[in-house]
């Protein structure tokens, strides 16, 4: 009788291992699937900044330097392979494209081309994409590096070498300022 009780309990005991080990192992799928959400999305929007570019180098010949360093980062962001490099490129990029938004202000024409105002369109789209793909990798990543922190399951976590994954951050001071918006009334 009594070994069979210490059966019972090993064989509780290690259905609990698998469960928490099949636990971690799905919540580091998930993160890994949230990640490649991003990717994605950020693709994509490296994917539309050749055309985008393309049409306002034709109308912002002031505007050189910022529209290369718009292809620098695209080219940058290709070879760049860790979640905290991405971010840091991504940074800058969006950035670069604020101030492409707010200098074709300044160019009516450019403001009257359609496929401008497409594109310009599509880029407004993905970048909202990109916010909730982010939003969902840095809570999908919280809930993966909380289990790795508590009990029992950082036990398990340790014997099998899962490790805690980076968030989606941003690092610039740039992309951490409010947006000031003037209308002109100096009242």
């Amino acid at each position: 009788m009594f070994v069979f009780i210490i059966l019972v309990i090993l064989i509780v005991i290690i259905v609990a291992l698998i469960g928490i080990y099949n636990s971690l192992v799905q919540s580091k799928v998930k993160v890994d699937n949230a990640w490649s959400q991003i990717d994605v999305q950020l693709q994509r929007r490296y994917d539309l900044i050749p055309n985008f570019v393309e049409t306002v180098k034709g109308y912002m010949t002031h505007e050189k330097d910022t529209l290369t360093k718009v292809t620098e980062l695209r080219t940058s962001w290709a070879n760049a392979n860790t979640v905290s490099d991405k971010a840091q490129i991504d940074d800058q990029l969006s950035t670069a494209l604020k101030t492409i938004m707010a200098v074709a202000e300044s160019y009516p024409e450019l403001k009257a081309n359609q496929n401008f105002s497409d594109l310009s369109e599509e880029l407004r789209n993905t970048e909202n994409k990109i916010s909730f793909a982010r939003q969902f990798y840095n809570d999908t990543v919280t809930r993966y590096n909380t289990k790795l922190q508590v009990f029992p399951s950082n036990i398990i976590a340790g014997m099998f070498n899962f490790s805690a994954r980076d968030l989606f951050k941003t690092e610039s001071d740039e992309a951490r300022k409010n947006v000031k918006v003037d209308f002109g009334n100096n009242t």
